[in-house]
């Protein structure tokens, strides 16, 4: 009677949530793909029937382009951030506690300023005529026909600026709770600080590491605000063609095709990581992985 109880409680906590997640994440998804196998009125809405028309669009060497455009600009700004991202949360969490909270003022002090508003700043610096592209033609690291802006450079630069932060607080979060005696005892035995920090740090914060790489590949991959402002015809991305799809063309059944590919794109990898940590654990479980330890 206790343990049914309990369960019956724990199923009354976690309802606001799944409902919330139901509501406003489930059927919106749901409805997504659905109207992208529906025919377009020639208003371009959801008309009569279904159709894999909309889907004719995806299979052409354009969109491919787009879709590998898109995953590589995602992949080099997941890598970049990790590869700042991790030294500064290695730094953070071996300071003192009042600098820890200076330094993380500094990592939050982006989000008080809107989010557009850092877009246009960015485009101000790298604009032909602006301060950062005549000090480098000055000092003769880039040719006077050099063009800092509209492609595929600008975009990364804004995309990392923009998720660096994201991928911070996670690192970080996990790198405090690491304890760094075991550096030094791994120190003590022999080890090299490098050795000691891939071996024993970056095991130590993989939690971190997992949660920084979800919130910045996913939104990276997603993201069409930052190529639509600083990046040109050759640096779009799968969200700028969403947003032309819906907005501009209006064909509402062509959109939801490109979204529904966009959300097999957020959904597949945790799919994979969970399908992965369960064959682990069930290894790990079964007689064989007992008999191996």
């Amino acid at each position: 009677m206790k343990i049914s109880r309990i369960n019956t409680e724990e199923k009354l906590i976690t309802f606001p949530s799944f409902f919330w997640l139901l509501l406003f994440f489930l059927i919106p998804t749901l409805l997504v793909v659905l109207i992208s196998f529906c025919t377009a009125d020639p208003y371009g809405n959801i008309g009569k029937g279904f159709s894999l028309s909309a889907y004719s669009e995806i299979i052409n060497i354009s969109f491919l382009i787009l879709v590998l455009r898109t995953i590589k600009l995602s992949i080099f700004t997941t890598v970049i951030c990790l590869s700042i991202g991790i030294p500064v949360a290695y730094a953070m969490a071996r300071m003192e506690k009042r600098w820890q909270q200076n330094f993380m003022l500094l990592v939050i002090i982006p989000f008080w300023t809107n989010f557009l508003i850092r877009i246009y700043a960015w485009k101000i610096i790298l604009h032909p005529e602006g301060f950062l592209k005549q000090f480098l033609v000055f000092i003769k690291l880039v040719p006077e026909s050099a063009s800092l802006l509209y492609n595929e450079g600008a975009v990364l630069l804004v995309l990392v600026y923009t998720y660096l932060p994201f991928a911070i607080l996670p690192l970080y979060s996990a790198a405090e709770k690491f304890d760094f005696q075991l550096l030094e005892a791994a120190r003590d035995l022999g080890s090299s600080s490098i050795r000691s920090f891939i071996k024993i740090f970056l095991p130590g914060i993989s939690v971190g590491i997992v949660s920084a790489i979800m919130v910045v590949f996913i939104p990276a991959l997603g993201t069409y605000i930052i190529p639509d402002m600083v990046g040109g015809p050759n640096s779009e991305m799968l969200g700028n063609k969403i947003a032309q799809r819906v907005f501009t063309d209006r064909h509402l059944p062509k959109g939801s095709a490109l979204s529904t590919i966009l959300i097999l794109a957020f959904v597949i990898p945790p799919l994979i990581q969970l399908i992965i940590r369960k064959t682990k654990k069930t290894s790990k479980n079964s007689p064989m992985g007992v008999l191996s330890k």
